[in-house]
């Protein structure tokens, strides 16, 4: 508890050194329930119960509204930011040499993995990055008018510069905390000077002007200034968009098509999933659970292996075999064929559903086994003593009580394969993409991988469409795994 309450305390002056409300009241409220649970006799039950709790406030519950909330915004590249750093980031990318001021021997640093300035300013080195003005570091180490050393940052040589150069070249730092005193930037890397914006920036009416007078307003619908001819500065900032995300995904012609193929392809692939690794699991299960076949052991052992194996490697060990030109399976079993695996929108989808099914029937042959070691003999003798055949046997007894235990676990799996991102990113990377889309999306895409495509991989990274789209995934399983278990139910009052 010691350690808690240090880390705790920590944190919390962490949280308001950072000015971040929401997590300070966050930590507060859980240290002093923490403290008043462990301190008590009276809650004893608690002390089992308020960890667990913690990491599902945080690792689930507050991700869950977070994705909620950024639905509803228009969060992505160029609307990032609140409103007072768009307007900050505008002035800094319209900018000029002011004339009259003097430049700096600049010496660029790395803190934290971010770029730093650092000048010497009178008889004073003052150090400021991205995030902090230039402020007054007295340990710093100056030689021949120029800063050589920083506590707790690294001074990066020229060829470290080279390799940066874009963040270094820009890179704005504030002189100050009134963005009208200008900031400092280089384009060398070597020397800096002080620039302003050639925007002028009128808090009382909202709007930015440029230097042939176009007047650019706040259009706080968009997050945007917007000039009358349709021009637009940019950054933006983040706003409330209501189900403009939601409306997009069926409305834009672009994007609607994608996504009503990615659905349809998401429940194709789900549910053969589902059936082609339960009914060869099944089919093994049956075979290797008959006393009559020697060497069982061995061969559930063997069976168990894929399943073992990671499954993102055993999917780039496929997506090798699958190779077009140098694959295993064209050059050696197919006697070098020229057959694009993964190239063609339907050859790529049977073979996805081919590795799926090498990956997933382990599972479901163990599973299969421990359910039909859990049925009573007396039932299949009482079959036989009826007359009923195998395939009466298996489907009038066999099957049933078979479903009753394996149901549930099914509908898992089905919930599993339907957010199966991992074998999509790794064995086809969501290709062959469809032509003419707005975003890196393609035949073999699942609405998961579909939506880190969105959020991730295109050029215009749209949060706020990503977690309108994921609110959408999360309905759609919803719904069916409430209505899988109800028909579960079902069974086992039949049963």
């Amino acid at each position: 508890m010691m350690l808690v309450n240090a880390f705790g305390l920590y944190g919390i002056l962490a949280a308001y050194g950072q000015e971040e409300w929401a997590m300070l009241a966050f930590l507060v409220a859980t240290l002093i329930v923490v403290d008043y649970v462990y301190f008590s006799r009276r809650s004893i039950p608690a002390k089992y119960l308020v960890p667990g709790l913690i990491f599902l406030i945080v690792f689930q519950i507050y991700v869950m509204l977070n994705t909620a909330y950024v639905a509803f915004t228009n969060y992505g590249d160029g609307h990032n930011d609140a409103k007072g750093p768009a307007i900050t980031q505008i002035m800094k990318t319209a900018d000029r040499k002011v004339e009259g001021t003097p430049t700096y021997p600049v010496t660029v640093l790395d803190r934290d993995g971010s770029i730093a300035f650092a000048i010497v300013d009178g008889d004073e080195a003052r150090v400021g990055d991205a995030e902090t003005p230039l402020e007054t570091v007295p340990d710093a180490t100056i030689d021949a008018g120029k800063v050589t050393a920083v506590p707790g940052a690294e001074v990066l040589n020229l060829a470290q510069i080279q390799e940066r150069q874009r963040e270094v070249l820009d890179l704005r730092v504030s002189m100050t905390d009134d963005p009208a005193d200008g900031w400092l930037r280089t384009d060398s890397g070597t020397m800096a000077f002080v620039a302003k914006s050639l925007l002028t920036y009128d808090e009382a009416s909202d709007t930015f002007t440029d230097q042939d007078g176009k007047v650019f307003t706040a259009d706080e619908s968009r997050g945007l200034f917007v000039a009358e001819d349709g021009a637009t500065l940019t950054p933006g900032w983040r706003v409330l968009v209501g189900f403009d995300n939601f409306a997009q995904m069926f409305t834009d012609s672009r994007l609607s098509t994608p996504f009503f193929k990615s659905l349809v392809w998401t429940f194709v692939f789900s549910i053969l999933s589902v059936l082609t690794t339960f009914a060869l699991g099944l089919f093994l299960a049956i075979i290797y659970n008959d006393p009559r076949v020697k060497g069982r052991t061995f061969y559930r052992a063997m069976f168990i292996l894929p399943y073992a194996f990671p499954g993102f490697l055993a999917a780039l060990v496929w997506r090798g075999l699958l190779n077009r030109e140098f694959g295993y399976i064209n050059e050696v079993l197919l006697g070098g064929l020229d057959i694009n695996w993964l190239g063609d929108p339907t050859l790529a989808r049977l073979s996805i559903i081919g590795v799926n099914l090498w990956l997933g029937f382990p599972y479901m042959f163990l599973v299969a086994t421990g359910a039909l070691q859990s049925i009573p003999g007396e039932l299949t003798e009482a079959g036989i003593m009826d007359g009923a055949g195998p395939l009466r046997r298996f489907a009038s007894i066999t099957l049933p009580l078979l479903l009753v235990s394996v149901a549930p676990l099914l509908i898992a799996s089905f919930a599993f394969n339907f957010n199966n991102f991992a074998l999509i990113y790794m064995l086809t990377g969501g290709g062959p993409n469809y032509p003419g889309a707005p975003y890196p999306i393609g035949e073999t895409d699942l609405l998961i991988s579909m939506v880190y495509a969105i959020a991730f991989e295109s050029g215009n990274k749209q949060y706020g469409l990503a977690s309108a789209m994921s609110i959408a995934i999360f309905a759609v399983v919803g719904v069916i795994s409430w209505l899988g278990f109800r028909q579960t139910r079902k069974l086992e009052e039949i049963m």
